[in-house]
């Protein structure tokens, strides 16, 4: 008898600011999935992918993943989402399905069965931040932020490190989701003579203030850091948009790597040169899928609680190379890029 597939929630953004990087993000999962499928499966089964429109309203989101989860229609969930739909999923899924989120975020997720790929700020935004007060004399920092959790729990987390390192966060404006007009906040940072602005802005939002910004004089006053901007929203920006504008993160499409060489390669074999650009955010989904699968297989079957029991000796190869889960998050390098144009040039690798 063939053994029954293994079913899995792929929660990306298929609308609002997000949505800039959702084909990108279904991509790379879908090419996770076909590998470990090459590879045999998870536990001997199909790993097949259901994808679910993370860019609703959270508690739309999670309705249909718990209901997914209800019926027996999957038996995991992973993908990039913003923090406010991971936290109106998790409590519907908690103990019931293993639950990889793929999305930077601000920290503390303690959800029994979920599990996090991608950066918080400890580990991507204060060495960043560190780094270009010693290079840059970025001293003076205003937030700008979406008016969610991520953002405003981020800038708690950066007023602590600044006020123990000799920084000044000299203002804050936080926006709703899909802002168009940015002029108040430009005004705003001119006033506060900041000399670099820490962006906290998703998608299309980061785009129309990068665009808004190179408009107002700002550039070569200002530098901008920001700790969710991929290719996609570099390239949607325009080259004129982003000067001086710096990421960090744990990948970019344009790391020299054996591995990241290699997964350009498969990429553009599976979809052509035509595909969405590869990012740090979308290429999150390609580790989602490969963690969520190692957790399976590592555990030897489904149960929530093994899969946890087991998680800390769960390690994985994929394009940022082996890395190891370490108290419910991986272990990995982060990086330090500056826009050249509409491409990221790394500079380093972050203590």
């Amino acid at each position: 008898m063939r053994a029954m597939p293994f079913d899995v929630a792929l929660v990306v953004p298929l609308r609002g600011p997000a949505g800039i990087f959702g084909p990108s993000a279904e991509l790379c999962a879908q090419l996770a999935a076909e590998e470990v499928n090459r590879s045999g499966g998870v536990l001997g089964r199909e790993l097949r992918l259901v994808t679910v429109d993370g860019g609703a309203p959270p508690q739309v989101v999670a309705a249909e993943v718990a209901a997914l989860v209800d019926s027996g229609a999957v038996q995991g969930v992973t993908g990039w989402h913003i923090s406010s739909v991971r936290q109106a999923v998790a409590p519907r899924v908690a103990g019931r399905v293993p639950y990889v989120y793929t999305a930077l975020y601000e920290g503390g997720e303690r959800t029994e069965g979920v599990f996090m790929t991608s950066e918080t700020p400890e580990v991507q935004l204060f060495p960043a931040m560190r780094l270009l007060a010693r290079e840059r004399t970025a001293r003076r920092w205003y937030v700008v932020g979406n008016d969610y959790v991520w953002p405003r729990r981020t800038a708690r987390a950066a007023h602590r490190y600044a006020a123990a390192n000799g920084l000044h966060l000299v203002g804050e404006s936080y926006v709703p989701l899909a802002t168009a007009d940015f002029s108040e906040v430009l005004r705003r940072i001119e006033v506060s003579a900041a000399d670099a602005v820490l962006m906290l802005l998703v998608g299309m939002d980061a785009v129309r203030f990068n665009r808004a910004f190179a408009r107002s004089g700002l550039p070569g006053r200002c530098l901008r850091l920001s700790t969710l901007m991929d290719e996609n929203m570099l390239l949607a920006s325009g080259a004129s948009a982003t000067h001086d504008l710096f990421s960090t993160a744990g990948f970019f499409a344009g790391m020299v790597t054996p591995e990241n060489l290699d997964f350009h390669g498969r990429y553009a074999d599976r979809f052509g040169v035509e595909a969405p650009p590869l990012g740090s955010l979308g290429e999150s989904c390609h580790e989602g899928v490969l963690l969520l699968a190692a957790l399976v297989e590592q555990a030897g079957e489904l149960d929530v609680r093994a899969i946890g029991a087991n998680a800390d000796s769960v390690s994985y190869e994929g394009p940022r190379g082996l890395l190891h889960l370490r108290r419910r998050h991986v272990n990995q390098r982060i990086y330090l890029a500056e826009a050249r144009g509409v491409d990221f040039d790394v500079l380093t690798q972050l203590p």
